[in-house]
């Protein structure tokens, strides 16, 4: 079976043959270029589009107040001005994030991530002070609080993770005396069992008090598989979706803790893993990075039949040496694709509000937020094939995450509906751009061989139908010299039906357009003075029928 070759050059994908056989479409790339000033978000470069399932944006707004967010791919806003709400942004339409929820006390549960000796009385007064003010003092027919928002997300962290940390709580002080002399298996068991309680109650008390009713709610990173960006490949598959001993003890049953539910668990609507990265490229951990975001979904979803919505960053972590540089645009493309082919009902975008604010200690006056374009850029991929994601569809998932990243391997998904199937692949391991990798994509009897090139994101879908052999691509559009100095000649050739393409483009990396006219017969001259030395894509023709070409602007 032939190659279908495609590439994309971040705002352009790049076909350099589109057999008419098998392939049906790709995705409908933008060429767009990208922004260069700091401190801003270019939405209405991106056509207005939406997709059907929730993608919350917690970013900077940047001094939009006309919610450009709900018009470019997001359900849901965190950060809404006074000015936008209920004139474009409805309650649906806004998403709650409450940080901080067990701080400002100075209690044991913030100072020594403790269950015990805290008084419970005077956190219940500070949460319903802030269900207070996010409702406006709002209540429902039953006296709860009427919180006007779509989602509700509450970021507690104050937990010891490991056995090791949870037993030098026997010498803190404000561990109660009692547990001090209890063995070291029955304090952890007492500390385990009080936390849980402790959690699950902290989600009580909002529910008791707010009206949750179309308000699903949950809390930061609470999911049975949580990991660090290390310990991926430490266990096998099977063991991380069999074994009872991989799921958090917060979220198993506080009797025996091999379950995997229980009293907190039972108060998730549902699951926010933090996929985060942690190493840019040429880090050799860097490449990691896409199966670890897909590890995050299949592996809780083999845990838990809620649904999955990850916490992305557009930033590396914080405990990494990456911190707070912003992630490769491929990799922020890729981000906004990939996980609804693992599963994940939705995303949420994440970043510190203080580094888009001038009053902030945080503020980072100088960044450019090129990254949140490559994000919603991908997300208007995505979008061009919403269709494959409503009603009944199924998932392809070949090989899991984990064993992708194990063996180092390119990453592609697959979504089947109504005897279509829709392919997203990258080869994160790539060294270079121009290096292609050829990958065989199946499902059940059906197969193709697809390549791809560099990083970047491949976007298609294809007929189950037809399995035929495609035809060679013919040699009908040739560039020459390549590379070249000053001027290029583009050859039609024979091999083009007629009528010949009428116009032709040249883009840069970026997608951005720097020459640009009309076909003039089978030989067309580009003057490519001026343009700086290197790789450019050569587009002749529009739509789906177009060729492209690479070449190179060598320097005088």
């Amino acid at each position: 079976m032939k190659t279908c070759i495609l590439r994309a050059c971040f705002g352009l994908l790049l076909i350099y043959w589109q057999p008419a056989l098998a392939q049906l479409r790709c995705a409908d790339p933008l060429a767009f270029s990208v922004v260069t000033q700091p401190g801003r978000i270019e939405w209405q470069k991106f056509p207005d589009f939406t997709l059907p399932f929730p993608v919350i944006f917690g970013g900077p707004r940047l001094g939009d107040t006309n919610a450009q967010p709900l018009k470019h791919g997001f359900s849901e806003i965190v950060f809404v001005d006074d000015s936008e709400f209920y004139r474009v942004v409805q309650p649906n339409q806004r998403a709650l994030e409450w940080t901080g929820f067990a701080f400002g006390l100075n209690q044991p549960w913030e100072t020594a991530e403790s269950p015990w000796n805290n008084n419970l009385p005077a956190y219940h007064a500070r949460w319903n002070q802030w269900l207070r003010d996010v409702s406006g003092g709002l209540k429902t027919a039953s006296g709860k609080y009427d919180l006007q928002a779509a989602r509700i997300m509450v970021d507690i962290e104050r937990i010891q993770e490991t056995n090791v940390r949870i037993l030098r709580l026997k010498t803190d002080p404000t561990t109660p005396a009692v547990y001090k002399t209890l063995t070291d298996s029955e304090f952890l068991l007492r500390y385990k069992r009080d936390m849980v309680t402790l959690y699950a109650q902290s989600l009580q008390y909002i529910r008791d008090n707010a009206d949750l009713t179309n308000v699903p709610m949950t809390t930061y990173g609470d999911v049975p598989i949580r990991n660090t960006y290390l310990n991926v490949v430490g266990n096998s598959w099977a063991d991380w979706t069999t074994n009872p001993a991989r799921v958090h003890y917060l979220m198993q049953d506080t009797t025996t803790f091999s379950k995997p539910t229980g009293p907190f668990e039972q108060q998730l609507d549902y699951l926010t893993p933090s996929a985060y990265y942690f190493y840019d490229y040429p880090n050799r951990l860097a490449p990691d990075y896409l199966a670890y975001l897909l590890f995050q979904v299949e592996a809780n979803r083999a845990w838990s039949r809620k649904p999955v919505v990850p916490f992305v960053w557009m930033r590396y972590h914080d405990s990494g040496d990456f911190y707070p540089n912003f992630i490769q645009p491929f990799m922020a493309e890729a981000t906004a694709i990939f996980p609804f082919f693992s599963g994940a009902n939705g995303l949420w975008l994440w970043d510190i509000p203080g580094f888009a604010d001038p009053n902030s200690t945080l503020y980072r006056p100088t960044e450019v937020y090129a990254p949140y374009e490559h994000f919603v850029h991908g997300l208007y991929r995505l979008s061009q094939f919403s269709d494959m994601f409503t009603g009944a569809y199924e998932l392809v998932i070949e090989t899991p995450a984990r064993d992708l990243m194990d063996a180092q391997k390119p990453v592609w998904r697959g979504v089947v509906k109504d005897n279509k199937i829709l392919i997203a692949a990258q080869n994160p391991y790539a060294t270079t751009d121009a290096q292609t990798t050829s990958v065989v994509i199946r499902y059940r009897n059906w197969q193709q061989t697809i390549t791809l090139t560099g990083r970047q994101t491949y976007l298609c879908q294809f007929d189950l139908s037809i399995t035929a052999t495609e035809p060679t691509a013919p040699d009908d559009v040739q560039v020459f010299p390549n590379p070249g100095h000053t001027t290029l000649t583009v050859s039609l050739g024979s091999g083009l039906p007629l009528p010949y393409p009428t116009t032709l483009a040249l883009h840069d990396l970026t997608g951005r357009i720097v020459r640009q006219q009309a076909v003039a017969g089978e030989q067309t001259l580009v003057d490519v003075r001026g343009l700086s030395a290197g790789v450019y894509v050569l587009r002749v023709g529009e739509g789906a029928g177009a060729v492209h070409r690479r070449v190179v602007v060598a320097p005088l």
